[in-house]
């Protein structure tokens, strides 16, 4: 009898690689900001390997990375690497923002899966600064991001954006306005449809009916994020836009110094009265740096942020110096993390934003949000 032998094709091309092994060895890198490794994430999409060693491996993180993607890169591909059979290593490390969960599930911005509010219980805390730089840092990590400028009585961003004084967003149909765009950020404020010298003598239902003007009937464009900066204090004014703009989550900025911590805390309390989550805490002004000798010394106080985070539960986002650059930057129309991208400054910025992101990343999806555009006639 003729005896055929068959040449043993493997069904599945891993079976030479052990599968085992090469989910160990990825398994051995964790997220620095979510302390879980890329299985519990979720985050492998596909794990391949050829019968000639090629593996082939595809991530996908679910917040803003992209400065630790080359990182990620390098340690799971020598991971990798060192597994029996393997010979070349291709990692591929992507991103994909989805919508959370907003208060009393109230309806979603068009354009827009996440808001995310930035505040302060007082003025002077450097929260508009806080709040330009992490929408720019945002955008830097690999998000899409707008601003909206919710300070009525003192809009800021338009300036420190390098909007020229005097230009007007474009609208459409009499009825929606055209975001600026502003270092590549989709920007409005009520200082961009007024003049400086517009005195905003408003009552509350006023300026809150004015603030949700811009948030609804701006044709924001496929954002992952939109920054909102709100106006400082905890009064009946944002107590209202709390309770209406649907926020995904809250960040708080302040001082080291007692009575900014006070109205911190205050802040925190009133975001917590109407179901909006803290994502955490970004410490303002925490050292000063001479410009001169480099010398740092904390000239309002220490550890002032980390108190309050740990006593409502929540995360110092980051801690950023009184330094005069940042202020002279801001005021010149290019903060930090455009003017100077790869100074600490915004490297700070950077780590800031993707712990936003992953914070966020941990809360419960929107799966009924749509961001869905308004649809409008061009003329």
């Amino acid at each position: 009898m003729l005896k055929i032998e068959h040449e043993l094709i493997p069904e599945n091309p891993m079976t030479q690689i052990s599968e085992q092994a090469l989910q160990a060895a990825v398994r051995e890198y964790r997220d620095p900001y979510l302390n879980k490794d890329l299985y519990e994430l979720g985050a492998v999409k596909s794990l391949n390997a050829d019968d000639n060693g090629n593996v082939t491996l595809m991530v996908e993180l679910p917040y803003p990375s992209k400065g630790i993607a080359g990182a990620l890169k390098q340690l799971v591909g020598n991971a990798l690497e060192d597994v029996d059979g393997v010979e070349n290593v291709d990692v591929h490390v992507g991103q994909k923002i989805h919508s959370y969960k907003v208060q009393k599930d109230l309806p979603s911005v068009p354009g827009v899966k996440n808001i995310i509010a930035v505040a302060s219980g007082k003025g002077g805390v450097g929260k508009s600064t806080t709040a330009v730089n992490l929408a720019l840092a945002l955008q830097a990590e690999g998000a899409r991001v707008g601003i909206l400028d919710a300070d009525i009585y003192g809009p800021s961003i338009g300036m420190m954006l390098g909007v020229p004084e005097g230009k007007r967003p474009d609208t459409r149909e009499n009825k929606y306005f055209v975001p600026m765009d502003a270092h590549g950020l989709q920007a409005n404020s009520m200082a961009f449809v007024v003049t400086e010298k517009t005195p905003m003598v408003w009552r509350g239902p006023m300026v809150s009916g004015a603030v949700m003007q811009l948030l609804q009937q701006t044709l924001w464009n496929e954002l992952d994020y939109l920054i909102v900066d709100m106006p400082p204090g905890t009064g009946d004014i944002q107590l209202t836009l709390a309770q209406k703009v649907p926020v995904t989550g809250a960040v708080i900025v302040t001082t080291p110094q007692d009575i900014a911590l006070l109205d911190g805390k205050k802040g925190i309390e009133m975001f917590r009265k109407v179901d909006i989550p803290v994502l955490g805490v970004v410490e303002n002004m925490s050292v000063h740096i001479c410009s001169n000798c480099g010398h740092e010394e904390p000239l309002f106080g220490h550890g002032g942020g980390e108190r309050i985070a740990e006593e409502y539960d929540t995360t110092l986002l980051g801690q950023l110096p009184l330094h005069m650059t940042i202020r002279e930057q801001t005021d010149g129309g290019t903060p930090s993390v455009i003017a100077e991208p790869d100074s600490e400054v915004a490297r700070r910025y950077r780590d800031i934003a993707r712990r936003v992101g992953a914070e966020l990343s941990t809360r419960e999806r929107n799966l009924s949000g749509s961001i869905s555009s308004v649809s409008v006639t061009e003329h």
